[in-house]
């Protein structure tokens, strides 16, 4: 199939398939003429990177997962790696606005119980 409904059937853009295999995220696609064909694999990857994306991984990140594939496979075993890690630091950074939160509450408790004491109720 042709780069509009590669894009199309993996929620991407054009301009970002181009991209993804600019910076070596997908494999260059092979070409009829002058035109660039994509498999079902190729929309599978494209979902993939969208999605992860969508979940917050930088691309960046991906691109590290996928340099270890040196035109093979992608290393799905590195991706469930990645995943598992990025869930490890959501998980870090929910405890710590679970902190941050509760120190609010604390602080707004604090400021509330000292207006009620204040003889003119402010500060």
């Amino acid at each position: 199939m042709y780069i509009g409904k590669a894009a199309q059937l993996s929620g991407t853009t054009i301009k970002s398939i181009r991209h993804y295999e600019d910076i070596g995220l997908l494999p260059p696609a092979q070409r009829q003429g002058k035109y660039r064909i994509y498999d079902q694999h190729s929309i599978e990857l494209l979902s993939f990177i969208k999605c992860a994306q969508q979940l917050g991984f930088k691309l960046k990140e991906m691109q590290v997962m996928f340099d270890a594939r040196r035109g093979q496979a992608v290393p799905w075993n590195l991706a469930h790696q990645a995943i598992i890690d990025k869930k490890t630091q959501l998980a870090d950074t929910i405890a710590h606005l679970t902190r941050q939160h509760e120190q609010l509450s604390e602080l707004q408790a604090n400021l509330l119980q000292a207006q009620n004491h204040c003889p003119l109720g402010q500060i």
